[in-house]
Protein backbone atom coordinates (compact mmCIF):
# COMPACT_ATOMS: atom_id res chain seq x y z
CA UNK A 1 0.00 0.00 0.00
CA UNK A 2 0.88 3.38 -0.28
CA UNK A 3 0.33 5.85 2.66
CA UNK A 4 0.94 9.32 3.97
CA UNK A 5 1.31 9.62 7.83
CA UNK A 6 1.69 13.20 9.58
CA UNK A 7 3.46 13.32 12.38
CA UNK A 8 5.91 11.35 10.88
CA UNK A 9 9.12 12.43 12.72
CA UNK A 10 8.73 11.78 16.39
CA UNK A 11 6.16 9.90 19.04
CA UNK A 12 3.55 7.25 17.73
CA UNK A 13 3.70 8.28 14.13
CA UNK A 14 7.33 7.43 13.68
CA UNK A 15 6.95 4.23 15.23
CA UNK A 16 4.40 3.49 12.66
CA UNK A 17 5.96 4.57 9.87
CA UNK A 18 8.77 1.98 10.48
CA UNK A 19 6.54 -0.52 11.48
CA UNK A 20 5.15 -0.15 7.79
CA UNK A 21 8.13 0.36 5.66
CA UNK A 22 9.65 -2.58 7.36
CA UNK A 23 6.19 -4.49 5.98
CA UNK A 24 6.94 -3.76 2.52
CA UNK A 25 4.41 -0.21 2.53
CA UNK A 26 5.38 2.61 1.11
CA UNK A 27 5.12 5.53 2.90
CA UNK A 28 5.30 9.50 2.85
CA UNK A 29 5.51 11.25 6.09
CA UNK A 30 4.36 14.88 6.62
CA UNK A 31 6.12 16.66 9.49
CA UNK A 32 7.43 19.85 10.60
CA UNK A 33 10.98 18.59 10.98
CA UNK A 34 13.63 16.89 9.02
CA UNK A 35 13.30 13.55 8.26
CA UNK A 36 16.53 12.84 6.41
CA UNK A 37 17.33 9.95 9.23
CA UNK A 38 14.47 7.66 8.18
CA UNK A 39 15.50 8.30 4.83
CA UNK A 40 19.28 7.47 4.90
CA UNK A 41 18.23 4.22 7.40
CA UNK A 42 18.12 1.07 5.84
CA UNK A 43 14.13 0.39 6.42
CA UNK A 44 12.54 0.66 3.41
CA UNK A 45 10.92 2.79 1.13
CA UNK A 46 10.40 6.21 2.80
CA UNK A 47 9.72 9.68 1.37
CA UNK A 48 9.30 12.69 2.73
CA UNK A 49 7.79 16.85 3.30
CA UNK A 50 8.74 19.60 5.50
CA UNK A 51 4.63 20.65 5.89
CA UNK A 52 3.03 22.28 8.92
CA UNK A 53 -0.71 20.32 8.63
CA UNK A 54 -2.10 23.00 10.37
CA UNK A 55 -1.30 25.53 7.46
CA UNK A 56 -3.43 24.84 4.68
CA UNK A 57 -1.28 26.36 1.57
CA UNK A 58 1.49 24.01 2.81
CA UNK A 59 -1.08 20.74 2.89
CA UNK A 60 -1.98 21.61 -0.49
CA UNK A 61 0.99 22.07 -1.71
CA UNK A 62 2.71 18.56 -0.10
CA UNK A 63 -0.75 17.17 -1.66
CA UNK A 64 0.49 18.30 -5.11
CA UNK A 65 3.68 16.59 -4.48
CA UNK A 66 2.40 13.59 -3.36
CA UNK A 67 0.30 13.46 -6.33
CA UNK A 68 2.94 14.00 -8.94
CA UNK A 69 4.36 10.89 -7.75
CA UNK A 70 1.92 8.54 -6.54
CA UNK A 71 -1.50 8.51 -9.20
CA UNK A 72 -3.31 6.80 -5.89
CA UNK A 73 -3.26 6.70 -2.52
CA UNK A 74 -4.36 3.52 -0.08
CA UNK A 75 -4.31 5.66 3.14
CA UNK A 76 -3.92 8.38 5.72
CA UNK A 77 -3.01 8.31 8.88
CA UNK A 78 -3.65 11.77 10.94
CA UNK A 79 -1.07 11.58 13.86
CA UNK A 80 0.06 15.03 13.84
CA UNK A 81 -0.95 17.15 17.91
CA UNK A 82 0.32 19.37 19.52
CA UNK A 83 0.27 19.25 23.49
CA UNK A 84 -0.31 22.56 24.08
CA UNK A 85 -0.40 24.78 27.13
CA UNK A 86 -0.69 23.09 30.47
CA UNK A 87 -2.97 24.21 32.85
CA UNK A 88 -6.58 25.42 33.96
CA UNK A 89 -8.52 26.57 30.66
CA UNK A 90 -9.22 29.96 32.42
CA UNK A 91 -5.88 31.01 32.42
CA UNK A 92 -4.45 29.51 29.08
CA UNK A 93 -2.42 31.37 27.08
CA UNK A 94 -5.38 32.41 24.38
CA UNK A 95 -2.69 31.98 21.06
CA UNK A 96 -1.19 28.86 22.58
CA UNK A 97 -4.59 27.18 23.18
CA UNK A 98 -5.82 28.53 19.53
CA UNK A 99 -2.58 27.04 17.92
CA UNK A 100 -3.21 23.69 19.83
CA UNK A 101 -6.83 23.42 18.51
CA UNK A 102 -5.77 24.28 14.74
CA UNK A 103 -3.01 21.61 14.99
CA UNK A 104 -4.96 19.15 16.10
CA UNK A 105 -7.95 19.66 14.42
CA UNK A 106 -7.00 21.17 11.22
CA UNK A 107 -4.16 19.38 10.97
CA UNK A 108 -6.31 16.58 10.93
CA UNK A 109 -8.87 18.06 8.12
CA UNK A 110 -6.36 19.98 5.63
CA UNK A 111 -4.76 16.54 5.07
CA UNK A 112 -7.72 14.62 4.29
CA UNK A 113 -9.69 17.62 1.74
CA UNK A 114 -6.32 17.82 0.07
CA UNK A 115 -5.74 14.26 -0.23
CA UNK A 116 -9.68 13.14 -0.76
CA UNK A 117 -9.55 12.88 -4.71
CA UNK A 118 -6.22 10.44 -4.71
CA UNK A 119 -7.79 8.13 -1.94
CA UNK A 120 -11.03 8.11 -4.35
CA UNK A 121 -8.39 6.58 -6.89
CA UNK A 122 -7.27 4.29 -4.71
CA UNK A 123 -7.56 0.30 -6.69
CA UNK A 124 -9.64 -0.88 -2.69
CA UNK A 125 -11.33 0.61 -0.16
CA UNK A 126 -9.35 3.76 1.14
CA UNK A 127 -8.80 4.06 4.63
CA UNK A 128 -8.24 7.04 6.88
CA UNK A 129 -6.91 6.64 10.71
CA UNK A 130 -7.45 9.05 12.66
CA UNK A 131 -5.69 9.47 15.96
CA UNK A 132 -7.82 10.68 19.52
CA UNK A 133 -7.94 9.97 22.67
CA UNK A 134 -6.18 12.15 25.30
CA UNK A 135 -9.78 13.69 26.47
CA UNK A 136 -12.14 13.03 23.68
CA UNK A 137 -14.26 10.52 25.61
CA UNK A 138 -13.88 12.43 29.13
CA UNK A 139 -13.45 15.94 30.56
CA UNK A 140 -9.58 16.18 31.03
CA UNK A 141 -8.47 18.60 33.87
CA UNK A 142 -5.47 20.75 32.27
CA UNK A 143 -5.79 19.72 29.19
CA UNK A 144 -8.50 21.76 27.87
CA UNK A 145 -7.04 22.56 24.16
CA UNK A 146 -5.64 19.13 23.66
CA UNK A 147 -8.55 17.18 24.98
CA UNK A 148 -11.36 19.97 22.87
CA UNK A 149 -9.43 19.03 19.69
CA UNK A 150 -9.20 15.46 20.08
CA UNK A 151 -12.73 15.46 20.56
CA UNK A 152 -13.46 17.81 17.72
CA UNK A 153 -12.24 14.90 15.72
CA UNK A 154 -13.68 12.25 16.56
CA UNK A 155 -16.83 14.12 15.67
CA UNK A 156 -15.28 15.17 12.12
CA UNK A 157 -14.74 11.26 11.77
CA UNK A 158 -17.80 10.50 12.53
CA UNK A 159 -19.60 13.21 10.24
CA UNK A 160 -17.53 12.16 7.19
CA UNK A 161 -18.08 8.72 7.49
CA UNK A 162 -21.44 9.63 7.13
CA UNK A 163 -20.74 11.60 3.98
CA UNK A 164 -18.81 9.56 2.71
CA UNK A 165 -21.51 6.39 3.46
CA UNK A 166 -21.77 5.20 -0.65
CA UNK A 167 -17.75 5.89 -1.16
CA UNK A 168 -15.50 2.86 -1.07
CA UNK A 169 -13.57 4.59 2.07
CA UNK A 170 -13.70 3.89 5.79
CA UNK A 171 -12.48 6.58 7.96
CA UNK A 172 -11.97 5.49 11.77
CA UNK A 173 -10.71 7.51 14.89
CA UNK A 174 -7.71 5.12 17.28
CA UNK A 175 -7.48 5.89 20.44
CA UNK A 176 -3.87 4.29 21.74
CA UNK A 177 -3.96 4.61 25.23
CA UNK A 178 -1.36 5.62 27.51
CA UNK A 179 2.40 5.42 25.52
CA UNK A 180 5.67 7.19 26.60
CA UNK A 181 6.35 9.85 23.58
CA UNK A 182 7.73 13.39 24.37
CA UNK A 183 3.86 14.80 25.21
CA UNK A 184 5.08 12.31 27.98
CA UNK A 185 7.88 14.21 29.10
CA UNK A 186 6.08 17.48 28.61
CA UNK A 187 3.67 16.61 31.62
CA UNK A 188 6.42 15.36 34.09
CA UNK A 189 8.27 18.85 33.39
CA UNK A 190 5.35 20.71 34.09
CA UNK A 191 4.60 19.06 37.45
CA UNK A 192 1.93 18.11 39.43
CA UNK A 193 0.99 21.76 40.38
CA UNK A 194 0.20 22.39 36.66
CA UNK A 195 -0.68 19.47 34.90
CA UNK A 196 -2.81 17.99 38.06
CA UNK A 197 -2.11 14.85 40.66
CA UNK A 198 -3.45 12.42 38.74
CA UNK A 199 -2.05 13.58 35.25
CA UNK A 200 1.59 13.67 36.83
CA UNK A 201 1.49 10.33 38.29
CA UNK A 202 0.06 8.76 34.97
CA UNK A 203 3.04 10.12 33.72
CA UNK A 204 5.95 8.36 35.76
CA UNK A 205 4.26 5.36 35.22
CA UNK A 206 3.56 5.38 31.31
CA UNK A 207 7.47 6.64 31.34
CA UNK A 208 8.37 4.25 33.53
CA UNK A 209 6.82 1.13 31.49
CA UNK A 210 8.89 2.59 28.24
CA UNK A 211 7.29 0.81 24.96
CA UNK A 212 4.50 -1.05 26.65
CA UNK A 213 1.30 -0.60 25.05
CA UNK A 214 2.57 1.29 21.86
CA UNK A 215 2.56 -2.58 19.64
CA UNK A 216 -1.30 -2.39 20.75
CA UNK A 217 -1.67 0.99 19.28
CA UNK A 218 0.25 0.07 16.10
CA UNK A 219 -1.37 -3.27 15.39
CA UNK A 220 -5.13 -1.48 15.81
CA UNK A 221 -3.72 1.17 13.31
CA UNK A 222 -2.80 -1.45 10.53
CA UNK A 223 -5.45 -3.08 11.18
CA UNK A 224 -7.26 -0.33 10.35
CA UNK A 225 -5.52 -0.18 7.29
CA UNK A 226 -5.89 -3.39 6.31
CA UNK A 227 -9.50 -5.13 4.35
CA UNK A 228 -9.97 -7.01 7.55
CA UNK A 229 -11.96 -3.45 8.60
CA UNK A 230 -13.51 -2.99 5.32
CA UNK A 231 -16.88 -1.50 5.82
CA UNK A 232 -15.88 -0.43 9.62
CA UNK A 233 -16.54 3.24 9.65
CA UNK A 234 -17.28 6.50 11.63
CA UNK A 235 -15.90 4.85 14.81
CA UNK A 236 -13.66 5.48 18.20
CA UNK A 237 -11.92 2.31 18.90
CA UNK A 238 -9.44 2.19 21.64
CA UNK A 239 -6.23 -0.06 21.41
CA UNK A 240 -6.73 -1.31 24.70
CA UNK A 241 -10.21 -1.71 25.62
CA UNK A 242 -12.42 -2.69 22.67
CA UNK A 243 -12.21 -5.73 21.30
CA UNK A 244 -11.87 -4.55 17.61
CA UNK A 245 -9.77 -8.23 16.73
CA UNK A 246 -13.27 -9.44 16.57
CA UNK A 247 -15.01 -6.75 14.75
CA UNK A 248 -13.79 -8.00 11.07
CA UNK A 249 -16.86 -8.58 8.53
CA UNK A 250 -19.34 -6.59 11.11
CA UNK A 251 -19.38 -2.78 9.42
CA UNK A 252 -22.93 -2.99 8.02
CA UNK A 253 -24.54 -3.93 11.55
CA UNK A 254 -22.17 -1.22 13.04
CA UNK A 255 -23.63 1.01 10.68
CA UNK A 256 -26.78 0.95 12.16
CA UNK A 257 -25.75 1.13 15.97
CA UNK A 258 -23.71 4.08 18.37
CA UNK A 259 -21.46 1.39 19.56
CA UNK A 260 -17.79 2.90 19.53
CA UNK A 261 -19.63 6.42 18.78
CA UNK A 262 -19.75 9.64 20.95
CA UNK A 263 -23.13 10.36 21.69
CA UNK A 264 -25.29 12.04 24.73
CA UNK A 265 -26.68 9.50 27.61
CA UNK A 266 -29.60 10.12 29.09
CA UNK A 267 -31.74 9.34 32.03
CA UNK A 268 -34.66 6.85 31.47
CA UNK A 269 -36.59 9.13 33.78
CA UNK A 270 -36.31 13.04 34.94
CA UNK A 271 -33.94 13.35 37.97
Amino acid sequence: MRIVITGSSSGIGRALTERLIQHGHEVWGLARRDQSDLKAGPIGRFRSSRCDVADWDQVKAAAAEIAAAWPALDGLVSCAAVQGAIGRATAADPHEWSATVRTGLDGTFFPIRALREALGRAPRRAKIVCFSGGGASKARPNFSAYAAAKTALVRLVETIAEEERAAPLDINALAPGAIHTPMTDAIIAAGAAKAGDDEYRGALKTKAAGAAGLERALDLAEWLLSPASDGISGRLLSAVWDPWTELAGHGPKLREQETYTLRRTAPRRPV
